[in-house]
């Protein structure tokens, strides 16, 4: 009962919560893990003529999921072709999420490094203007003195 717990809270807290890069990247990977081992479980089941072990179903999984596809073995019949679509889409998903985590780490680092670069650049004009401005006091002072 409490692992059901633990597992209820967290998919509470993954509705109520927005999701963050790092969430969002670990539930594809399990879902594609999940997905993985399920499908070679499956298509050992469905297709027992093309996939004799689950060895070979597992196989067939990864190469599918991966997109690399080898083709050394393939379903035969609808339903082990509909699972493999199901992978097959999965792997597209998975590499597509990646790919943006990747994307989005070199995007937030290169804005975090040009707001750093505009906030020096934004110290630096307030500088030089105060300095103007200290100087133009000097001037009014010492003119002011001259009267």
């Amino acid at each position: 009962m409490g692992r059901f717990n633990i597992l209820e809270r967290r998919v509470a807290r993954f509705f109520s919560e927005p999701p963050t890069v790092r969430g969002a990247t670990a539930v594809i990977v399990t879902a594609t893990f999940v997905v993985t081992i399920g499908a070679g479980i499956l298509m050992t089941l469905l297709d027992s003529t093309e996939f004799p072990g689950l060895g070979v179903g597992l196989w067939w999984a990864v190469q599918t999921v991966t997109t690399v596809g080898y083709g050394d073995v393939a379903p035969k019949d609808a339903a082990g072709r509909l699972v493999g679509t199901l992978v097959m889409l999965e792997g597209t998903a998975f590499i597509a999420i990646v790919t943006a985590v990747i994307t989005s780490s070199f995007v937030t680092r290169a804005q975090r490094e040009l707001d750093v670069a505009q906030h020096d650049e934004a110290l630096t004009d307030r500088e030089a203007m105060e300095k103007r401005f200290d100087e133009l006091e000097r001037k009014i002072d010492a003119l002011a003195a001259q009267r």
